[in-house]
């Protein structure tokens, strides 16, 4: 058995080129154009990528973008006064703050900040809240790109054992919760989980998002199951490896998401679904 590959760059192609016609249609019919702000704390190199990989997105997508950069001593009073700003700026309609944010500012006093209906990235409690109820008004870019994942292969999700090897509140608990309004059976696993392998091959479909190289190993897949590899890992030797051994699982597993060319990009189109939302609410 050689797994399917989810392609993420073609299927997030496939959802900006949709949404693209939607934003049109939007400004035309509002007069408002859809707004992104981005903010950027300091000069982290991967973080600086992810963000020029947003904006490239949202001009592709007709979605109008600026970007906040600000230096890395700035206050958390003085990134908080930013955050106000944007929350009143009638022109923004969602507002990202890419981590990680510098050690002396505190993400979630910042996350907090950001107005629940500008949060795009799902982050900020009431969203959480909305989400747990499966009531969601923004949910988390990446869970939300996963979902789309597993739902195009064409796989029913209803009934199926789902284990998410993860814990986060960014990935590993919306996935969950996502999978489980779907009518899976969810198993969450974690560094103190007994046996992992063994839950882990007990899984239809199995999410990694857990930041570990290479950890899932193809005797931990069921023959025909469904992987999501949320990871991206860099080698020593300089490669971009997910948290799943890519070689071993293909043999093992139905469908497999690449790294890279998997979630990443799907991130960043929902991102993109979420700031349109954002938008269609504000002239609601």
């Amino acid at each position: 058995m050689s797994a399917h590959l989810i392609d993420g760059k073609q299927l997030a192609k496939e959802i900006r080129d949709r949404l693209g016609l939607d934003v049109k249609a939007f400004e035309t019919r509002t007069g408002v154009r859809p707004g992104l702000a981005v903010v950027l704390v300091g000069d982290d190199p991967a973080s600086a990528v992810y963000v020029r990989n947003k904006k490239k997105a949202c001009d592709t997508a007709g979605l109008s973008v600026v970007d906040h950069h600000v230096p890395s001593d700035t206050t958390q009073a003085g990134l908080l006064d930013l955050i106000h700003q944007l929350n009143t700026d009638a022109a923004v309609h969602g507002i990202l703050v890419q981590l990680p944010l510098p050690s002396h500012i505190d993400s979630r006093v910042v996350l907090q900040a950001v107005s629940p209906d500008k949060d795009v990235d799902g982050f900020h409690p009431y969203n959480v809240g909305r989400l747990v109820e499966g009531a969601a008004e923004f949910v988390p870019c990446t869970p939300s790109g996963v979902i789309r994942m597993i739902e195009s292969t064409g796989e029913t999700i209803q009934g199926k054992h789902a284990v998410v090897v993860g814990r986060s509140n960014i990935v590993g608990k919306p996935v969950a919760m996502l999978l489980m309004h779907r009518h899976a059976t969810v198993t969450i696993c974690h560094s103190r989980t007994t046996d992992l392998p063994a839950v882990c091959r007990g899984a239809d479909i199995l999410v990694a998002a857990i930041g570990k190289p290479q950890f899932i190993t193809g005797d931990m897949v069921k023959d025909g199951a469904i992987v999501i590899d949320v990871g991206i890992n860099r080698l020593d030797d300089g490669r971009l490896v997910g948290d799943v051994h890519g070689e071993q699982v293909r043999a093992r597993a139905g469908w497999l998401s690449p790294v890279p060319g998997g979630v990443g990009p799907m991130t960043i189109a929902m991102l993109l679904v979420n700031t349109l939302e954002g938008a269609r609410r504000a002239v609601a």
